[in-house]
């Protein structure tokens, strides 16, 4: 089974696991980091970490759109119910599910959640996931937070993980995550959208091949990686 990445810029991914199309926490249209607009995007699965407009600004036209399922907590799919959109699958910290593409499971993600029309959504998550025998862990928006040792229980094929600093875990506490984690790769994300998430990326990674047993990848914007 083939799987790949592709990050879109910001916290906008898509899992290519055999065709499957996976698009996680999509933020294409108002994202200045973006080369693709939500209309062009293929989705078959939709899988949001919280409800900042900067994850969910093209949820449910993408899923009205593709008619994805939606994978999100409780909260979160019962606002995207509310609008309509019934295709949704809930879950929740530390509860996993075997969906069509692969086993995924809610972590904790130290953040907020408030929607963009001020609704509640819930706890922000992370996702463990397991595809195609690759266990790939997405951080999500999140704080530092010593538990990340037991997410990295069973190994971890890679890493997704937040470096922008002021409203996530900045380039130092993500080198403190690797340790914890003890991932083979790592992809950052959530850095250089706006000034004030500006990170000298290069100088990020060369710190963790220095001080870490990770390879670092840092993608172009569009262009798959295989796993």
């Amino acid at each position: 089974m083939s799987v790949s990445i592709t990050w879109h810029g910001h916290s906008t991914f898509t899992l290519d696991v055999d065709g499957t199309q996976v698009v996680i926490d999509p933020y294409f249209d108002n994202n200045p980091a973006a080369k693709t607009k939500a209309a062009e995007v293929a989705a078959d699965f939709v899988l949001l970490t919280h409800g900042h407009f900067d994850h969910v600004d093209d949820a449910v036209p993408l899923a009205r759109r593709t008619g994805a399922k939606l994978i999100a907590n409780f909260e979160i799919v019962n606002w995207v119910a509310a609008q309509g959109y019934e295709n949704v699958h809930g879950q929740y910290h530390g509860g996993g599910y075997q969906h069509e593409f692969g086993h995924l499971k809610f972590t904790p993600a130290w953040h907020g959640s408030g929607l963009p029309d001020g609704t509640y959504g819930g706890n922000p998550a992370g996702f463990l996931l397991t595809v195609g025998g690759k266990r790939i862990y997405i951080s999500g928006d999140t704080a530092l937070f010593s538990d990340m040792a037991l997410i990295g229980e069973g190994g971890l094929d890679l890493a997704v993980l937040c470096i922008g600093d002021n409203f996530t875990m900045g380039p130092d506490d993500a080198i403190k995550a690797i340790r914890l984690l003890q991932p083979k790769m790592v992809i950052p994300c959530h850095y250089n959208t706006w000034p004030l998430i500006a990170v000298d990326v290069a100088a990020w990674a060369a710190r963790v091949e220095a001080e870490t047993d990770a390879r670092p990848v840092v993608p172009e914007v569009d262009v798959p990686f295989a796993l």
